[in-house]
């Protein structure tokens, strides 16, 4: 198995805030050779300093112990850090020959050991162990507590890890909780013909990154290209420019921008 470089991709798919730090993708000690499990830990790092304070040491590694130590970590907030797509030192020696270095995932939650859990946590904790579940083909009995495959670990502390799980199957079994990007795309407006606000200069500006709009379109703009993109006016001129864009898209070419053409514009 080479390196996890879609696991970005599965964290985004629990609907929640995704950070990718740096280098991740190439990140590990070589590649991960399987995925037969899924490791839960705490960071045992400190109470207070932020939302994730343990990401350098669960990145670089500790004296002793090269990072990284984790393939995932979980902010207090929620928020999901992607940390390695290689191997990580998480659990050694395993008493579980899927729970090993080679053979698992890694998730470092941010908790001193002893904190209560903000239910945001929690709740990203157990999304994230339900799309892994998704993506390598486990069942959520594979999804273990460090100290259930090492017996001299206490981590993550106070979680019955029976209810955990039954809350990963039952999310297995649902539908994926859209993105926030999809939530956002539902959440925008419909653009047509003779509408005047700036979430038509939103349109204008996507169409110009995705190399829409030729210079003949601004040509006789005062200011030029900046007047054009400045515009809030959706006009016939930019309607043309939308149906062209929906043609190379594959979409409907009305000139309307809506559900179906948003997502393209700005490439959810």
């Amino acid at each position: 198995m080479p390196f996890l470089t879609q696991l970005a991709d599965v964290a985004r798919r629990t609907g929640g805030p995704v950070t990718e730090v740096a280098g991740w993708k190439t990140r590990g000690h070589g590649p991960q050779p399987e995925v037969q499990g899924i490791v839960c830990h705490h960071t045992a790092g400190p109470a207070g300093g932020g939302d994730y304070p343990s990401l350098a040491v669960v990145r670089d590694g500790r004296p002793g112990l090269d990072g990284p130590l984790s393939h995932f970590g979980i902010g207090r907030s929620g928020t999901i850090y992607v940390i390695a797509a290689g191997r990580c030192w998480h659990n050694a020696p395993s008493t579980s020959p899927r729970h090993d270095n080679s053979s698992s995932i890694g998730i470092e939650a941010e908790n001193n050991g002893v904190q209560p859990w903000p239910a945001a946590q929690i709740a990203a904790y157990i999304r994230l162990c339900a799309e892994l579940c998704r993506e390598f083909g486990l069942p959520a009995s594979r999804v273990k507590a460090h100290r259930e495959v090492n017996t001299a670990k206490p981590d993550p502390h106070s979680l019955d890890m029976n209810d955990f799980r039954a809350s990963v199957a039952a999310a297995v079994k649902g539908e994926p909780d859209p993105s926030w990007t999809e939530n956002l795309v539902k959440n925008l407006p419909q653009i047509r013909l003779g509408d005047d606000n700036f979430d038509v200069k939103t349109v204008r500006g996507c169409l110009f990154a995705r190399g829409h709009v030729p210079p003949a379109a601004y040509a006789g703009v005062a200011e030029g290209l900046e007047g054009w993109l400045k515009s809030t006016r959706c006009d016939t001129g930019l309607v043309e420019l939308v149906r062209g864009f929906q043609r190379a898209e594959g979409l409907d070419e009305d000139g309307f921008v809506g559900p179906k053409t948003w997502p393209s514009l700005l490439r959810v």
